[in-house]
């Protein structure tokens, strides 16, 4: 495994965690997984064209 892969498991564990329909993160809102889901597709893109 690269760590470009590595990094977008993580990334997807992280942002289904930070979904707001668990009851831990229910009163967050859609922040936190709004911006993860920037950093998924901004770590796929860097993957996809091989800088990391």
């Amino acid at each position: 495994m690269t760590l470009g892969t590595i990094l977008i498991i993580i990334l997807v564990l992280v942002l289904i965690g930070a979904v707001p329909s668990w009851g831990h993160s229910r009163n967050w809102g859609y922040g936190p997984s709004g911006i993860l889901g920037v950093i998924l597709v901004v770590v796929l893109i860097l993957v996809l064209l091989g800088r990391i």
